[in-house]
């Protein structure tokens, strides 16, 4: 007799349910309990007192805010200056020129052989 692939998976999954069926009663277990009929000791918690509630002290309201109203606005010129003449604004004065190895020109400072070589007064190369 020969038994093809399908028929083969077919006794396969019967042969499966067939072990599970059998292996659910081996999981079956007995609980015997034995009582004597010996109540369980009773545990009364402690005595303490009866709480004291004390009333909360009274404390008298507290006074009203007090409202003052709004004051009125005031329209008028805006203050003027207030000092003793114009600012004074005091800065180092620098000359256009040389000073000593370098030149300025109002923007930057010039070392003397950047500023011949830039402005090609001796024959440097930059």
């Amino acid at each position: 007799m020969r038994i093809d692939m399908q028929q083969g998976n077919v006794y396969a999954l019967g042969l499966g349910a067939f072990v599970l069926a059998l292996a659910q009663p081996a999981l079956a277990r007995v609980d015997v309990d034995l009582n004597i009929g010996v109540p369980a000791p009773v545990v009364v918690a402690p005595a303490y007192p009866a709480p004291v509630y004390q009333v909360p002290p009274a404390y008298p309201a507290p006074p009203p805010p007090v409202a003052y109203p709004a004051p009125a606005p005031v329209y008028g010129p805006p203050p003027g200056y207030v000092g003793y003449g114009p600012p004074v604004v005091v800065a180092p004065a620098v000359v256009i020129g040389w000073h000593g190895e370098r030149y300025w020109d109002g923007r930057r400072w010039w070392g003397r052989r950047d500023w011949y070589a830039y402005h090609h007064a001796y024959p440097y190369r930059r």
